[in-house]
């Protein structure tokens, strides 16, 4: 195997409502002399990708359900924000002030179902939700991608995510164009010949957890990074494989 390239794109300017990101990202590519090729792929972070979709709410606007009253008080939250949640919700896993774990509508398990205000300009009332439908705008900036440099590179869309049983956060992929998320290892053998039976390797996941550790978490403002000489597995199924089923899911009440 290669050797493999993290490499952070510099140059990406403040994103808004609007913006084509592929125009963007072959830019910036451009301005530093990274020319993408067809094996490389594109991780881009969530964040930038709702803010082109225009995928803000101001909870001036939002008016709260008598459950996201019911929680704020008993949890000391806001219930603004908590309606927020509800909404791109398909239910809750766990609420106490500790946290608010939802199933969001995409069947991924995450904290305040992708609601965030990090990293956002203006005041306090605005938040930003995750896109309309990650693995779309995957294939969308791909597809762009393909016109803008002729070069036709998977791409992943990266979050960040807390884990169970485990501390910390995490790159993830909530979605994706041009790769397989999970790897089904089952039905081949180990180097010692033996079986495999149960192993399915969450391809999309590690390629975006190695894709953090050049674009960061906080305030590093580098939201793409080019992922080179990685030999993943091409594929068109949807992040959502990698969501554990509700009915396969042994910790979930």
């Amino acid at each position: 195997m290669s050797p493999v390239e993290l490499i952070p794109l510099p140059g990406m300017p403040e994103v808004r409502p609007g913006d084509d990101l592929a125009g963007l990202i072959a830019s910036a590519a451009a301005m530093a002399d990274i020319i993408l090729a067809d094996g490389d792929v594109i991780a881009i972070a969530q964040k930038i990708v709702s803010k082109a979709e225009g995928r803000y709410v101001r909870l001036s606007d939002v008016e709260p359900s008598a459950e996201a009253v019911e929680i704020a008080n008993r949890d000391g939250r806001d219930a603004r924000l908590v309606e927020a949640v509800l909404r791109e919700s398909n239910e809750i896993v766990a609420a106490s002030e500790r946290a608010l774990i939802v199933e969001h509508r995409s069947g991924a398990v995450c904290a305040h179902g992708g609601v965030d205000r990090s990293n956002l300009e203006g005041d306090e009332d605005t938040v930003l939700l995750l896109p309309e439908d990650s693995d779309d705008s995957a294939k969308k900036i791909r597809g762009n991608l393909r016109q803008k440099t002729g070069a036709f590179p998977a791409v992943i869309i990266v979050d960040t995510q807390g884990r169970a049983f485990r501390s910390g956060v995490v790159g993830v992929c909530i979605g994706c164009a041009g790769l397989e998320p999970l790897v089904d290892l089952r039905g081949t053998r180990d180097r010692a010949r033996r079986l495999l039976e149960i192993t399915q390797v969450a391809q999309a996941d590690e390629i975006a957890a190695a894709a953090s550790i050049v674009m960061g978490q906080g305030a590093e403002g580098r939201p793409v990074a080019v992922i080179r000489g990685y030999e993943y597995h091409p594929g068109n199924n949807p992040a959502s494989r990698l969501y554990r089923k509700k009915e396969d899911d042994l910790f979930r009440p």
